[in-house]
């Protein structure tokens, strides 16, 4: 026998079990499409996640704060030129107020674009400098210029996202070393009910003068094949599913959103999974054989 990874045909006919090989081959395919969609779970959180921090490193919010119209007006006029001064600001525009208008418009009806409600004047601050130090001065320089500015971090608000982002990360992680571990018990369960099956086939191998590690071969070379087998077919069907999910998403024009697309080296990491699950079906098998058959000896 040759130390050969995939089966023969005289390996399939000597170990015939041609119900229970399709029933594995399914179960390797449905193993393979759930890890697959965790997977891309996983990976989606780890690029929307990139998506956040890149967006959000070094922005600041300035909120101009103030009833009386003229007032907000001279402060806003102090704030752009106490920011326009600082080396650490790259950017600083006041967001429109035909925007804000849109924005508060579900929650205010009409009254958002009413000249006598008092709409804080926002602007958006981009860092040359980014990081907590920058931040602090900027805040302590905006607040020198006008006393009723109020200067935010973006990410303080995005905070709960990004913490249910690594969640998410996380779960899918916990989740694809779950589908692992099980495949493991699986191949396990089928090794062994195999070796009860062809008990007797595999004495009458012995006595021909195979060793343990022959008919070991045996076994881990069919349950190798199943699982590639199974584990192709479930990865391209939740490849399909997830390309039909990522084409839905990028039409809804969230940044966020068209951030957790999966990148070329993503796809090649689900494409590999099926030769991942192989490997490890075939040494758990390996493993499980042997053990039985020096027991058995």
């Amino acid at each position: 026998m040759s130390g050969r990874v995939i089966a023969g045909a005289a390996d399939r006919r000597l170990l015939d079990e041609r119900g229970a090989t399709r029933a594995m081959m399914w179960i390797m395919a449905i193993m393979l499409f759930l890890t697959v969609l965790a997977a891309a779970l996983g990976l989606g959180m780890v690029n929307a996640a990139g998506t956040l921090d890149r967006q959000l490193a070094g922005r600041l919010t300035v909120q101009v704060v103030t009833a009386d119209p003229s007032q907000r007006a001279r402060d806003t006029a102090a704030v752009m030129t106490a920011l326009a001064g600082m080396p650490a600001v790259k950017r600083a525009s006041p967001v429109d107020r035909a925007r804000l208008d849109a924005l508060l418009k579900p929650w205010l009806g009409e009254a958002s674009s009413d000249a006598d409600v008092p709409i804080p004047t926002l602007i958006d601050v981009d860092m040359s400098v980014p990081g907590e130090e920058s931040a602090a001065r900027v805040a302590a320089g905006v607040r020198a210029a006008a006393p009723s500015a109020r200067v935010d971090s973006q990410s303080r608000w995005l905070s709960p996202v990004a913490s249910f982002m690594r969640t998410m990360i996380a779960g899918a992680a916990a989740l694809v070393l779950l589908m692992i571990a099980a495949t493991t018990a699986v191949v396990l369960l089928a090794a062994r009910a195999g070796l009860e099956t062809h008990r007797d086939t595999i004495a009458i191998l012995h006595m021909l003068g195979s060793t343990d590690v022959q008919v070991a071969r045996l076994f881990q070379r069919r349950i190798a094949l199943d699982t590639v087998i199974g584990g192709a077919v479930g990865a391209v069907a939740a490849m399909v599913a997830i390309w039909a999910i990522l084409h839905q998403m990028t039409g809804l024009g969230s940044e966020l959103v068209g951030g957790s697309v999966l990148l070329q080296r993503d796809w090649l990491l689900l494409a590999g999974l099926p030769i991942v699950f192989a490997l490890v079906a075939t040494l758990a098998a390996r493993v499980a054989v042997l053990r039985r058959l020096r027991r058995v000896h």
